[in-house]
């Protein structure tokens, strides 16, 4: 995706500095909380990035209005350093270590994605800060040796299709086919997949690669309805899955259950009938609303939205969540921790594993700091309905239409 013109306009090594935010050290000695963060002005993760941003943004306001994050019986304001990483690696790494060393925040939030984030840990390490993450989906992250990073709310992409085999398997399917295009995030996903796939006690028939760019899916599909497969789930990007969609119809190729990652997304619901029945994933959607006992929930963050960004191009999405949600835990492991220090912060983290539930699900990390939780609930597209939430128990509001009818008596 390309920034929107606007993002040109922000200067490049300075997004603002503040949102009357604030900072204090290990001693507790000053009279804020200094929280650093970089934001993509411009390149691939221009959007997410400023999608999340919003979402910290909410948290910092809503500290703020209650007097700050109290610490041993005072309350320190919260004040946010933003600096720009133009969504490149190599301007991270130096751009953090402005942050701790020059701006002397107390802590950060971690940019957007695995790749910015990789980069960012191994300043923040040497350093000795902690690093709250929110976005990072990879697992080889987690296997680096950070001792000072913390995923709050993104689960690793081995863990994302979970949900999705959970439902599979209480809905009777026994046999699954995995494709997946020819790209690191696809594979991930698809090799996770197949994991829980197994673990939940379905048998994979099918677990396919095919290039990258391919447009005739045909031999694929025809592949796995021959396996015998009652779910189909291609783990490809959207342009593929729209693809896929109607070479299935056209094709009358049917499968009880179909579940396709960004089938949540408007760009494949704009396809029309052809999606009803498919099933995919969201964690930011007006139905869904965990019992939370950490920061504001899924209503109250709407409202502060529209509240705080009446002229936003861009609603919020599952990415401003995950930042919110990123923003609430820190303040309750703050509090735990009575310090900023890192690995005081890093304890307190896991002190409070499997005790909190934020607006984007319940937390809980290992000992690498790896999300075990955040599940992406389990939606499912049906006529005249649209998305509905079907999985897990907590947040469902109907039952799964299973199995789906065929095409031609639709």
């Amino acid at each position: 995706m390309h920034a929107k013109p606007w993002l040109s306009r922000i200067p490049a090594l300075a997004l603002a500095i503040a949102a009357l935010t604030p900072a204090l050290g290990a001693a507790q000695t000053s009279d804020k909380i200094r929280v650093g963060m970089t934001v993509s002005s411009t390149g691939s993760f221009a959007l997410a990035s400023q999608s999340g941003v919003r979402g910290v943004e909410l948290w910092v306001d809503d500290v703020n209005r209650r007097g700050g994050i109290e610490v041993k019986g005072k309350k320190y304001p919260v004040e946010l350093v933003k600096l720009d990483d133009r969504s490149d690696k190599q301007m991270v790494t130096r751009v953090y270590e402005r942050l701790i060393v020059d701006e002397k925040v107390d802590l950060v939030f971690a940019p957007f994605g695995s790749t910015l984030t990789a980069a960012a840990a191994t300043v923040t390490e040497r350093l000795g800060k902690y690093m709250m993450v929110w976005s990072a989906a990879s697992d080889d992250l987690y296997k680096q040796g950070f001792k000072n990073m913390v995923s709050g709310t993104q689960m690793p992409v081995s863990a994302m299709l979970r949900a999705n085999m959970e439902l599979a398997a209480k809905q009777g399917v026994k046999k699954v086919a995995l494709l997946y295009s020819d790209e690191p995030f696809p594979a991930g996903l698809a090799e996770g997949g197949k994991e829980q796939a197994v673990k939940n006690g379905m048998e994979v028939v099918l677990f396919e690669k095919y290039p990258k760019g391919q447009k005739d899916f045909s031999t694929i599909l025809q592949k796995a309805r021959a396996a015998g497969a009652e779910a189909l789930v291609p783990t490809s990007y959207e342009g593929d899955l729209i693809s896929m969609t109607r070479q299935m119809k056209q094709l009358d190729i049917n499968f009880p259950y179909v579940f396709m990652v960004y089938a949540s997304t408007p760009q494949f619901q704009a396809i029309g009938a052809d999606s009803n029945y498919i099933y995919s994933h969201t964690n930011y959607h007006p139905a869904i609303n965990w019992k939370v006992n950490a920061g504001m929930t899924r209503e109250q963050f709407a409202t502060a939205y529209d509240q705080r960004f009446p002229k936003a191009e861009f609603p919020p999405d599952f990415q401003t969540a995950l930042a919110y949600g990123a923003g609430a835990l820190t303040e309750e492991i703050v509090k735990q921790a009575g310090s900023t220090d890192a690995a005081a912060l890093k304890k307190a983290s896991l002190d409070l594993s499997g005790k909190l539930t934020v607006m984007a699900g319940p937390y809980a990390i290992d000992e690498t700091g790896k999300q075990l939780l955040m599940p992406f609930p389990v939606v499912q597209l049906l006529p005249g309905k649209g998305m509905v939430p079907v999985w897990p128990a907590d947040v469902a509001t109907q039952k799964p239409v299973y199995p789906a009818p065929d095409w031609n008596k639709r």
